[in-house]
């Protein structure tokens, strides 16, 4: 069976229909390519043939290239995908030239693409080889080159020809930061071509094609005296363009995102030579970067492995277990997002707290993040009134009637919480399920105080709730298949990305993020300049270096989980070192960045203005270690966590903790995450380090027994693919 379907009207107009029967949208394999390519020349051979339009058969155009296929290509080795990735070019080349005269550019055959909805990666740059871009008017649907994203670079001619039809500058937003547009913002950025009703699609297309002139065929940098726009790198303005561009992209990526560095090298030279050479130059750097193991890491973690936990990969075998009516206890910061995130989703909400006012706050926050997407049209005012009538805000326990799930987003202190289970379970029925909301309290201890501890779970969201993806759920001592559905669904119906892991202290994100900041904040009581340590965490790939980081999460509540956690180990306690700096912090009043004063100075408007002087003057500078040793001790801080999670059972799938890592606090994305970077480096390597940092730095950098054993044996977290010769 094809992928795309051929009919030929009375007219003369072939409409090639896109529909891959088994996805929700569709997504290009090999075979597809192939028979698009034979329905073109099928098209071209047919003297009744006037023209094409390519099409979809279901609301949206397509999402993209099968990243599984991409994942495959690989094992064929450097030649394999060179080779894969040329075919590509010849088809849309084919296409693009559509059988005119090579030397007069006359006599070819118009080819439109007609786009009912989203359009990415492959779906845009088959559209960008064919003469004419339409779109329907679906403000719903995203127009894009989101390839960067996942670890590559639009390989399939979309960098070549989107530079050269809007220049490198305007490009930069849609291929560096992969930018997408809903249709009107599109058109006005030079996109596509075209937005007319959804109901006029095909009939305008098919106009365009009946009254497409020969000139209207040959794109600009087939034409005779094409210039870039803005540009080319040998001219005073283009030369200025690439020189920003470069000092862009090491900034934002600190030069260990390979696609990036890759990308902007094809579009340099390319802009240099014809624009076939072009192709062939943006087709080797898609291999070189397709067989980087960063490349492939990203493409498993963030595509393949996010998405497939996303469907419920690890759900246990119930029921449906949809959400109809939740009820959230608290109105707080948490408490207030989760109720957002579930009214915007559709859901029925009861948002309680023991103070009217303070529930009445709670939904105020709904109300400022919906007046917010209002100001960016991303919503409408009636969508606001729909989601807002969804939460009812109360103090009123007796309006948990109905509900099948309850969250729980009270004080972070047990008998507080224990109080409201007890209330939640007196007024919800028997089937109900019941959440916690904790950061670091075990689940199984919370439980006791439940009547129905198989019920009773833990979901951990991260703040932000709006912006955060990621939630973590935890299962306690008895929690039952049921309840872990239960969370697992309705963590999909709000769109959000789930983990599951088993009870423990700190669960596993915590337990990998607490580490990381303590390891900084141990080298600044030894007298390592902090903007090496901040920098050296950047320039490794993470998102904040670990002093930021707890500035942003607050001083204080660091100083509570170090009571919390010392008054627990008692003389097994580690972090002596730490806390001297973290308790002498909150004694100054620098609690972080909600006080205006933590690691970090900031002006009066919360804005940070570099690191504190004070710093100096307390832990005076001692020391200037290597920058790699600084980053070994920051990433195997977290990656000897994750490794122990496993060991220990907490986490039971090695997929949940890459995504979670990058998704929770984002360990150094271009990894692909703990266990992928583990296999980057080798197990072998990463022991050694180990020994180094044990030997130096003491027993926290002791390898686990796990690690040390796979060492050993050579072996790897995730089944390595062969690799033909190239």
């Amino acid at each position: 069976m094809t992928d795309f379907t051929y009919a030929m009207d009375a007219d003369g107009v072939v409409t090639l229909t896109w529909d891959v029967t088994a996805k929700s949208m569709n997504v290009m394999s090999t075979k597809a390519f192939g028979d698009l390519s034979e329905m073109i020349d099928r098209a071209l051979a047919d003297a009744a043939c006037k023209g094409v339009i390519i099409t979809s058969g279901k609301k949206d155009f397509a999402g993209g290239m099968d990243l599984n296929v991409i994942a495959e290509m690989r094992a064929g080795g450097a030649s394999a995908i060179f080779d894969g990735v040329m075919m590509m070019h010849k088809v849309l080349r084919k296409i693009e030239r559509a059988g005119m005269d090579p030397k007069t550019l006359k006599g070819g055959k118009p080819i439109v693409a007609a786009l009912p909805g989203t359009a990415l990666g492959i779906g845009l740059e088959l559209p960008l080889s064919c003469h004419r871009i339409i779109a329907a008017d679906n403000p719903k649907a995203k127009i894009g080159l989101p390839e960067i994203m996942v670890g590559i670079f639009p390989g399939a001619g979309g960098t070549t020809r989107l530079t050269r039809k809007l220049g490198a500058m305007m490009a930069a937003p849609y291929l560096l930061e992969g930018k997408l547009s809903d249709p009107k913002s599109a058109k006005a950025a030079g996109l596509i071509d075209e937005v007319v009703p959804a109901e006029n699609l095909l009939s305008r297309a098919k106009e365009w094609v009946l009254s497409a002139t020969d000139a209207e065929l040959v794109k600009p940098w087939d034409a005779k005296g094409y210039k870039m726009p803005g540009g080319a790198p040998y001219q005073p303005a283009g030369f200025m363009t690439f020189v920003g561009a470069s000092a862009m992209v090491l900034g934002k990526t600190m030069g260990v995102y390979p696609a990036a560095r890759a990308l902007l090298s094809a579009v340099y030279e390319g802009a240099l030579v014809p624009f076939d050479v072009a192709l062939k130059i943006e087709a080797r750097h898609f291999t070189s970067v397709l067989m980087n193991p960063s490349s492939s890491a990203m493409i498993r973690s963030l595509f393949i492995n996010k998405e497939a936990l996303e469907k419920g990969a690890n759900r246990p075998a119930v029921g449906d277990e949809t959400v109809k009516k939740l009820g959230v206890i608290g109105a707080g910061m948490m408490g207030a997002g989760i109720a957002y995130v579930s009214a915007n989703a559709g859901i029925e909400v009861v948002l309680i707290d023991a103070d009217q006012a303070a529930a009445d706050r709670g939904k105020a926050h709904s109300e400022s993040l919906l007046d917010k997407g209002i100001q960016r049209r991303k919503i409408t005012p009636e969508k606001k009134a729909e989601v807002l009538a969804r939460i009812t805000a109360t103090t009123d326990y007796a309006a948990l009637t109905g509900c099948d799930l309850i969250v729980e987003a009270v004080f972070e202190d047990p008998k507080v919480k224990a109080e409201v289970t007890a209330r939640v379970e007196a007024a919800v029925g028997a089937d109900c399920i019941y959440a916690s909301n904790t950061s670091t309290l075990p689940i199984s201890m919370l439980a006791k105080a439940s009547a129905r501890p198989e019920q009773f779970i833990g979901i951990h969201f991260f703040s932000p709730v709006d912006k955060m993806n990621l939630v973590e759920i935890i299962k306690g001592k008895q929690t039952g298949d049921r309840a872990v559905a239960k969370a697992l669904d309705f963590v999909r119906a709000i769109r959000k990305t789930p983990i599951v892991v088993n009870d423990a202290r700190f669960f596993y994100a915590n337990r990998c993020i607490i580490p990381y900041i303590n390891e900084g904040i141990r080298m600044v009581a030894e007298g390592v300049e902090p903007a090496l340590i901040e920098n050296a965490a950047k320039l490794v790939g993470m998102p904040l270096g670990p002093l930021q980081l707890v500035d942003e999460t607050s001083i204080d509540l660091g100083v509570k989980i170090a009571k919390a956690t010392r008054a627990a180990m008692g003389a097994d306690y580690p972090d002596g070192a730490v806390d001297e700096v973290l308790f002498w912090m909150a004694d100054q009043g620098r609690l972080g960045k909600k006080s205006n004063a933590g690691f970090y100075a900031y002006d009066t408007t919360g804005k940070r203005e570099g690191l504190w002087d004070g710093l100096a003057a307390k832990f005076p500078h001692a020391k200037d270690p290597d920058l790699h040793e600084v980053q070994h001790r920051l990433l195997m801080a977290q990656v000897l966590e994750a490794v122990r999670a496993l060991e220990d059972g907490v986490l039971t799938d090695i997929r949940e903790g890459d995504v979670g890592a990058i998704l929770g606090w984002g360990f150094a994305p271009w990894s692909g995450g703990p266990f992928s970077w583990l296999d980057i480096i080798g197990a072998p390597r990463a022991v050694e380090i180990c020994d180094h940092l044990t030997k130096t730095y003491g027993a926290r950098f002791t390898p686990p027994k796990l690690l040390r054993d796979m060492a050993a044996k050579g072996e790897t977290f995730y089944p390595q693919t062969s690799k033909k010769a190239a």
